[in-house]
């Protein structure tokens, strides 16, 4: 189907709802790189003007990417509940933003499952930040493994304790680090150096001891390939979550090394061994724009439609954990602080408005025009987004993935500016072991002891 907007004496038209989609998106270097970009800003607003009066029901109608190529568009057809989708199948995109600004948090809970990844894409495109914000605001996500992540005024961190040989001694030093500083309520979840089943299996026997010794309200992960963690499964290693990053399209995920049917197994393995305590929810997801454009994956589709189509996939295993690692792939895709600004707070809204438990890794390559300073003002924004989660790195920079986060003290920052608190079995844990999480410096508490943490 063709769409068309007249400015000023010029006619625009664009030749499908791919190519409506990508003209109306936002400037960003990626989908420069792709030919998808609008070539100049009247064209752009052109694109945003026919999108806000399109339909939402002509969007369910025309799969971006063919039904019969992709099995991540047969799940979202497939999985498209029409009673859900009913109180707004009226709506044009420019009415579903009003409808988004206005509604309430329970509205937008019920809506869930008849909404489509490119309609959340094709809305987040007429919005502003502060549109963004709003409306992933209302958008409260629990889940629940061995504590309670999500609630209204809490604030998760992931303790990142990456180490660039996986020596258990160095991921053990940040770790306690971390615990000190108030991180680990999301995860504590490392990023191994390589697929070693047998370094797998090491550090998570290493984290679990840590994490029973000291009973810790919290889940352990190694951000392994899923059939690593698989293979570490079948060898008895004390697995709490499984990994893996996913894409957009069938073939982004292929490139990733997985299907659906091998995310379902993963899931069952993990489920298997029963080691949740409050909750059941074993998969733990990371996606990033540009992701599928790299492996040149996208079928012409525009980085940020991709991206989170990506979350379709993650929604069909109900996880514990998704978060959107927005800047690491580069300038190529994200060219500076205030692309990865965008970027960063529309992958946040859509998969809130998913129903995703969204954390984001406020984060960017050296390489990147970006600095501290636009770290700092996206992690403030997704503050007051209501962010899931955010990264906790020693110092904000990774030694092993070579990229720049954000630190503990960013994650205290926050929680302090915004009267954010962690998880409250975590938080208990805090209390119990004299931690004040408060705080930015201070000694070991009475009872986590350097020598019974394997440091000594």
């Amino acid at each position: 189907m063709t769409y068309a907007h007249t400015i000023a004496g010029t006619r625009y038209v664009f030749g499908d709802l791919r190519t409506l989609l990508a003209r109306a998106a936002p400037y960003r270097s990626g989908d420069a790189l792709a030919g998808l970009a609008a070539s100049t800003a009247a064209e752009r607003v052109a694109a945003q003007m026919a999108l806000a009066d399109l339909p939402l029901a002509a969007i369910l109608a025309e799969p971006v990417v063919p039904y019969e190529v992709d099995e991540v568009t047969r799940l979202i057809v497939d999985s498209h509940d029409v009673s859900a989708f009913a109180p707004v199948a009226s709506l044009t995109v420019g009415e579903f933003r009003e409808f988004l600004l206005a509604a309430e948090p329970d509205a937008l809970a019920a809506l869930r499952p008849g909404l489509t990844p490119e309609m959340a894409a094709a809305v987040s495109k007429l919005m502003r930040l502060q549109d963004l914000i709003a409306v992933a605001a209302k958008c409260r996500i629990v889940t629940r493994f061995r504590n309670t992540i999500g609630l209204p005024g809490r604030l998760s961190v992931r303790l990142q304790p990456n180490h660039p040989t996986d020596d258990a001694r160095g991921v053990a030093a940040s770790t306690l680090d971390g615990l000190l500083l108030g991180a680990g309520d999301a995860v504590i979840g490392v990023n191994p150096a390589t697929d070693s089943v047998d370094a797998a299996c090491t550090l998570l026997a290493m984290l679990d001891a840590v994490r029973e010794r000291y009973a810790i309200p919290t889940q352990t992960c190694v951000l392994a390939h899923v059939t690593t963690s698989l293979r570490a499964i079948e060898r008895g290693a004390p697995l709490d979550l499984v990994f893996q990053s996913i894409g957009g399209t069938e073939a982004a995920n292929a490139g990733f090394g997985v299907s659906l049917a091998l995310l379902r197994e993963a899931r069952e393995a993990a489920l298997s061994l029963k080691r949740g305590t409050l909750g059941d929810i074993v998969m733990y997801f990371e996606t990033g724009q540009g992701s599928a454009l790299s492996a040149d994956a996208h079928h012409g589709v525009d980085q940020q439609t991709i991206e989170a189509r990506a979350y379709a996939v993650a929604w069909a295993f109900s996880p514990l954990l998704v978060n959107s690692v927005v800047g690491f792939i580069g300038p190529e895709y994200l060219y500076d602080g205030k692309q990865i600004t965008r970027a960063g707070l529309e992958d946040h809204f859509c998969g809130k408005l998913l129903g995703l438990p969204m954390g984001v890794d406020v984060c960017y390559t050296n390489h990147a025009e970006a600095d501290q300073d636009d770290m700092d003002a996206l992690l403030t924004l997704l503050g007051v987004a209501g962010v899931t989660y955010v990264m906790g790195v020693p110092g904000a920079d990774d030694i092993m993935l070579s990229y720049q986060s954000t630190s503990f003290h960013d994650a205290l920052y926050l929680r302090g500016a915004l009267g954010l608190r962690p998880a409250p079995e975590f938080e208990e844990w805090l209390e119990r072991m004299g931690i004040d999480a408060t705080v930015t410096s201070g000694g070991v508490p009475a009872g986590l002891s350097p020598a019974l943490i394997g440091l000594e």
